[in-house]
């Protein structure tokens, strides 16, 4: 406890807490249980290396066929993307 802190560092709640992708998201984020937050990252990283932001809405994301598996539709708002990703993680 050099820093001050106590006890309950053996749980992880949130976004720290390892969650797995469904089969359909690890096409994208591979298939072992990572953070959400690292989820979201690397769910990023994706659509900017692949160039699958709407060039006149970047709020836009437009779905090529592997996240068309986890979206259900071939474009959604960044704002949505939380949303379908939950879907995908347990």
């Amino acid at each position: 406890m050099a820093n001050g802190t106590s006890g309950g560092s053996g749980r992880q709640s949130g976004l720290q807490r390892p969650v797995q992708p469904s089969s359909e998201l690890a096409a994208i984020t591979g298939s072992d249980p990572l953070p959400r937050s690292q989820v979201v990252s690397k769910m990023w990283d994706y659509i900017r290396t692949n160039n699958l932001q709407n060039p006149q809405n970047k709020r836009e994301i437009l779905a090529d066929e592997k996240l068309q598996k986890v979206f259900g539709t071939d474009r959604v708002s960044m704002f949505e993307m939380n949303k379908h990703l939950s879907r995908h993680l347990s």
